[in-house]
């Protein structure tokens, strides 16, 4: 592990004469995190809506929607993070937010399908300021086993935003038309912004600060590229996120189309977010006693055993709604147990040049997560059985992943366990 500055108390982190409780901090962090949740599930109930009022005759594509603002979002990380290693945290996170708010506004008013593309394209952009930097300053004040009790509890009050956010889109469409919807993201954008404003301190230590030039940021990307451990469970995450991202592009398809629950859409995806909200908070309080290895590596090899035998029921022939939700809600208590473990111990050995190691992170993760996910989602054939050889095979591809990091051994703690406080793994 490299030896990095002590990070700041656990309970405050301090900016001059302002103070943050550690609570506030992780609600600010799952806040600025949540927006792109919000951006993306907010949009599900409307999806149709949207199809139709702009002429949108396939399906299939009124996912585009989606898949524009995560291509933004994944690409534009490689450029925030290596410029959050040179100025800082608060600068860049601030432009993105306003690139963020002003897109969402544009896109209420968007004429055409293209042109709402185009929007959601340059929301994601902005967007991708808050989950590089959101990371970074999680890795700037934390490390190990601490860095993964925090991102869990991160994604516990991120996920709050999946439970609620499909009821929010539908219920703006009870009162209004779905350009309403951006209406709703530039204000809950707007109201973050003001928070992060007033209260977040700046994390990242002067002497850590890296030029902003070309040689520099290939240097750093190089660093990340050729750490074992680094790539290889950012690729494992990657894998990871390709699955739930093609869950949830057809997911309205799904329950709507195929099931026919109407209206119960929402509560049922909400009912599924609660679950993994759940799982993050059982993450947490368990990777201190258990580490992060060995309780990823065991969530990992039971995703995919649930994975088999959803594939085998989707071949045996049609699966009841209730037998799906059953399947899927116990599918995502380990999928919760993944997504901050395999991030921390990814970022691990790069805390010198967290901002550009969160780049490379998450461009994997979005872009490349996203292109896959996208031909999850595009397999839709009117039953579950793609989705469930595709959950199927990126998990296969995560386990290769993880055992190519571990050197084909699973379930080692790196280092051994250290009192409470302290950091370890």
């Amino acid at each position: 592990m490299d030896q990095q500055k002590p990070a700041p108390h656990e309970e405050t982190l301090t900016r001059g004469a302002l103070r943050i409780p550690r609570w506030e901090f992780i609600a600010l962090c799952a806040a600025l995190m949540a927006i792109n949740a919000l951006a993306v599930d907010v949009m599900l109930p409307g999806l149709q809506e949207i199809g139709a009022s702009l002429g949108v005759e396939n399906e299939n594509h009124r996912q585009y929607v989606i898949p524009a603002y995560i291509f933004g979002f994944g690409v534009a990380q490689l450029f925030f993070g290596p410029l959050s290693d040179r100025f800082g945290r608060r600068p860049p996170l601030v432009a993105g937010l306003i690139v963020y708010i002003v897109a969402a506004a544009a896109a209420a008013v968007a004429p055409t399908f293209a042109l709402l593309l185009a929007c959601r394209l340059v929301q994601g952009v902005g967007a991708a300021a808050t989950r590089v930097i959101a990371v970074s300053i999680v890795r700037d004040t934390f490390e190990g086993r601490r860095m993964a009790e925090v991102m869990s509890l991160i994604f516990m009050v991120f996920m709050a935003v999946p439970i609620v956010a499909p009821s929010v889109g539908q219920f703006v469409m009870l009162f209004a038309s779905w350009h309403f919807i951006f209406v709703v993201m530039a204000a809950g954008a707007l109201a973050v912004l003001g928070w992060m404003w007033l209260r977040l301190p700046e994390t990242l230590h002067p002497e850590y600060r890296r030029p902003f030039t070309l040689d520099a940021v290939l240097k750093g990307f190089a660093i990340v590229l050729t750490n074992r451990a680094a790539l290889c469970y950012t690729l494992a995450s990657t894998f990871i996120f390709a699955a739930m991202f093609g869950f949830i592009t057809s997911s309205q398809q799904i329950y709507v189309g195929l099931y026919g629950v109407g209206e119960l859409f929402p509560l049922i995806f909400a009912g599924m977010a609660g679950v993994i909200a759940v799982s993050n908070f059982a993450n947490s309080r368990l990777v201190g006693h258990i580490g992060m290895r060995r309780l990823s590596h065991s969530a990992l090899l039971a995703f995919l055993t649930i994975s088999l035998i959803w594939l085998a029921l989707s071949l045996a022939g049609p699966i009841p709604l209730w037998l799906f939700i059953i399947i899927y809600c116990c599918a995502m208590v380990p999928f919760a147990m993944l997504g901050s473990n395999f991030n921390a111990l990814a970022m691990e050995p790069l805390g010198a040049i967290a901002g550009t190691a969160s780049s490379v992170l998450g461009f994997m993760q979005t872009f490349v997560g996203g292109v896959l996910g996208t031909a999850i989602g595009q397999a839709y054939d009117g039953t579950v059985m793609p989705l469930a050889a595709s959950f199927c095979l990126v998990t296969i591809a995560a386990l290769a992943a993880v055992l190519v990091a571990e050197r084909g051994r699973l379930f080692r703690p790196h280092n051994p366990p250290v009192s409470p406080g302290g950091f370890s793994e």
